[in-house]
């Protein structure tokens, strides 16, 4: 069973559209899905996390619909935005404790769960390294990566083995960088048709 399926999913609303889109995510694969722009990226981000509802089509996570399931959608999926998070130590500190109380997770767990992310993370800018440690807090079964840096992807993915990840992009190259071997050697990584 899929932990992300999207049957014709697609979003209208504010001006904005996005889809639509078809697709599967099993557990413990990776999907990259290059997106004509950023705004769509966006916004089949933020469907395929559960946090936007499609206005047509379906979405399931975990096989919970986020039109009327949303809180165990987000217990299943978390997502990784695509803008820095420029945060102090402190509020660091404060942020893992808030996404720790979103889980109902232990604090202290939480926070040594982020410390040993951090570490896991050196070398990648706290602004990008933070929505990723507070979207593992909940060790969610599948992560949605919204525009993520290539730069940064052996890093990402390597933290991320063995959870489903789906990610979205504004072009096809940023989108292979999350394929890349070593990661798709186990043929998990793919590209929709």
């Amino acid at each position: 069973m899929p932990l992300l399926r999207m049957r014709n999913a697609s979003f209208e609303g504010g001006g904005a559209s996005a889809g639509p889109v078809t697709l599967d995510v099993y557990p413990g694969e990776r999907m990259a899905l290059a997106i004509g722009s950023a705004r769509e990226a966006s916004i089949v981000a933020l469907m395929a996390s559960g946090i936007v509802k499609p206005s047509h089509g379906l979405v399931l996570i975990d096989d919970f619909d986020p039109r009327i399931q949303s809180i165990n959608c987000k217990r299943v999926a978390a997502l990784v935005p695509h803008e820095p998070c420029g945060l102090s130590e402190s509020e660091f500190v404060r942020y893992v404790v808030y996404r720790a109380a979103l889980w109902k997770i232990e604090p202290r767990r939480a926070l040594a769960h982020a410390q040993l992310l951090r570490k896991r993370l050196r070398g990648m800018h706290e602004a990008f390294a933070f929505p990723l440690i507070g979207a593992l807090v909940g060790m969610p079964k599948l992560v949605v990566l919204d525009r993520p840096a290539a730069a940064y992807a052996p890093q990402i993915l390597a933290v991320l083995e063995g959870r489903a990840v789906f990610s979205t992009h504004a072009g096809s190259a940023e989108a292979r960088a999350f394929l890349a071997p070593p990661f798709a050697a186990s043929g998990h990584g793919r590209t929709p048709a």
